[in-house]
């Protein structure tokens, strides 16, 4: 275990360092203070993302060693810098009018000035991770070759709805017009935008990396490793979308414990690293092969996650019931999961090898 996370650590005891200075410099006194609300936010970050790690182990699993390998490296720069401390910058600069430099400024010394833009911003923010993530969920159930149904009442005729070509589409637009009619009048052309935009980007990522795919050891024969080397870029920046996505809600409800950016940041960040180290572990230790309701269960706290998210626009949804509803279905997932293993274990002990 030492393996996989001790980079999670060392960035966690620097973080903490980090924090703890930073507190003692901005509010002498406050260094331990902000050492707790750096922790709390590490621990809120890796709950509200376990289903992020499960569903970026599934694509890690297709990808070379060379892009798991850039995943954490390139990928954790993207997340902190990006993600938890540049997003919010430039989402704030755009709304607001501001450069991104005079937003930098206010971000870090006049905190209540910054949180009061971020939160002016909240609904197009949300709307553009919740429909990102309501065609993840739409995609991966819509799928009529899927035969292993965790959920099997519910599952298996989702799965047959892929039939009735851009249902997925049809039904996100239709959230999205369903959750325009509560934002005030102001927003909606903004929630409108933000909405059309994630769906647009899910399916010009995803149709990309299929195109790839499908492609692969076409491209591969006539042009060497180049193709792969496509197709795992692409990869990498469908993963960076999903965990983009996954991270607006903890960017958001972070400032519920502290206005502080760089607090935030850095709390942020060593939940982000420790999703990573998790991540790499599901793929090493064939985690998800061994328990195969996993990615069932991903999904669903995918889908609560999403509609959570387009919820939140209207009304404040506490960080505390996302992180518990996704942690929920991953655990009913696992303890399902368990449970068919065995009975499949028992089935082959008692020679019963035609139905196991």
């Amino acid at each position: 275990m030492l393996k996989y996370f001790l980079g999670s650590y060392i960035v966690t005891a620097a973080g903490l360092i980090g924090a703890y200075l930073w507190g003692n410099h901005v509010h002498p006194g406050s260094g331990f203070q902000c050492v707790f609300i750096a922790l709390v936010l590490g621990v809120l970050e890796v709950s509200l993302s376990f289903d992020n790690a499960v569903v970026n182990a599934m694509k890690l699993e297709k990808m070379s060693e060379v892009w798991r390998h850039r995943f954490i490296t390139w990928g954790i720069a993207i997340a902190v810098f990006g993600m938890r401390f540049l997003f919010p910058i430039l989402v704030v600069a755009i709304f607001a009018k501001l450069s991104m430099l005079e937003v930098f400024k206010v971000a870090t010394t006049n905190a209540d000035k910054y949180a009061g833009y971020l939160h002016q911003t909240h609904a197009p923010i949300v709307t553009f991770g919740g429909m990102f993530l309501i065609m993840l969920f739409f995609n991966y159930f819509f799928d009529h070759k899927k035969d292993v149904h965790w959920i099997r009442h519910i599952e298996q005729p989702l799965s047959t709805l892929d039939h009735m070509r851009g249902i997925e589409i049809v039904l996100s637009l239709i959230l999205l017009i369903l959750t325009q009619n509560f934002i005030p009048d102001e927003q909606k052309v903004h929630v409108l935008i933000a909405g059309l935009s994630g769906i647009i980007t899910y399916l010009v990522i995803d149709g990309f990396t299929h195109f790839l795919e499908k492609h692969e050891e076409m491209r591969a024969a006539s042009s060497a490793g180049k193709a792969i080397g496509c197709t795992g870029l692409i990869s990498f920046i469908y993963l960076e979308l999903i965990d983009a996505s996954f991270s607006l809600d903890g960017v958001l409800g972070a400032f519920a414990l502290s206005k502080d950016i760089i607090i935030i940041t850095i709390g942020l960040s060593i939940g982000a690293m420790f999703v990573r180290s998790l991540t790499i572990l599901l793929v090493e230790k064939k985690t998800l092969a061994q328990f195969r309701y996993l990615e069932h269960g991903a999904h669903w706290a995918i889908g609560a996650l999403a509609c959570l998210m387009l919820v939140s626009t209207v009304r404040e949804v506490p960080e505390v019931i996302t992180g518990l509803i996704g942690l929920g279905f991953i655990v009913a997932a696992f303890i399902s999961s368990v449970a068919h293993n065995k009975k499949m274990s028992n089935m082959i002990a008692d020679g019963d090898t035609k139905n196991a």
